[in-house]
């Protein structure tokens, strides 16, 4: 066990860092990147693709790839409302509980996902060939990030709501908390998400950036909403004061 984390915490990292090996060993199969080949035979190419692979298979291989993605990225960000869960909790029913808002949360960003992944699809179908699917999906994430809806849906997703102790109150609460979050989380992160989804290469590199700054961008406290240009000032704060440290320990 790894020394000071709580069981359910490790069990989280567990599951974090087995969705992102898992995407690592995955990388060559049939990807978004590979299904959305950009280039002048867009169209045919990626539909003697699909031709070539069963339909099931391929919506398989999205639907895992949603499910991976989920834990990879927004596994990291359930910690905090989890606690919340747990410590509304009585010991005999935490781990029902856990786990029925964890079920609430997942369901919501799988469907997100897959969604996701078919607007990046049709992104890339779409994109006239002068113009880069990276540069129009990256632009929308931009003018998403600086909204006011942005800085609403960020803000819902500190909400902590009283949760019932008892019977299927309790279960109740505690599965419309894990819906409730997960549909916050899904509108702020969306825009997000579909950069790494869009882009053909580096796509790994891209979702560890996207992931790292949704991470950071959730320790901001709820602000006014606004059309403003959103930095994780907090996180920045916080690697310059370890930086500082490391610095000043040599």
């Amino acid at each position: 066990m790894i020394a000071g984390m709580q069981p359910w915490r490790v069990a989280l990292a567990i599951a974090c860092l087995a969705a992102w090996v898992a995407l690592m060993l995955s990388a060559d199969g049939l990807t978004l990147a590979t299904v959305c080949s950009s280039g002048s035979g867009r169209v045919a190419s990626t539909l003697s693709i699909l031709d070539s692979v069963p339909l099931e298979d391929t919506l398989s291989e999205i639907v895992l790839r949603a499910v991976l993605m989920t834990a990879a990225m927004m596994l990291p960000l359930v910690a905090a409302p989890l606690k919340h869960v747990r410590a509304r909790s009585f010991a005999q029913r935490r781990p029902r509980a856990s786990l029925l808002f964890l079920v609430g949360y997942a369901v919501v960003w799988i469907c997100a996902g897959i969604i996701l992944h078919a607007i990046a699809i049709a992104t890339r179908w779409a994109t006239p060939p002068w113009l880069a699917s990276e540069s129009a999906v990256i632009a929308v994430a931009v003018l998403w990030q600086v909204s006011p809806p942005k800085q609403w849906c960020l803000n819902r997703c500190h909400r902590r709501p009283h949760l019932a102790a008892f019977g299927l109150a309790a279960d109740r609460d505690a599965l419309a908390f894990g819906l409730g979050n997960g549909l916050f989380c899904v509108g702020t992160c969306w825009a997000l998400m579909l950069v790494p989804l869009s882009t053909a290469r580096w796509h790994l590199i891209a979702m560890a950036a996207a992931s790292l700054f949704i991470f950071a961008e959730r320790l901001e406290r709820p602000a006014a909403l606004a059309w403003r240009c959103r930095f994780p000032c907090k996180a920045a704060r916080i690697a310059t004061a370890q930086l500082r440290h490391l610095a000043q320990a040599r």
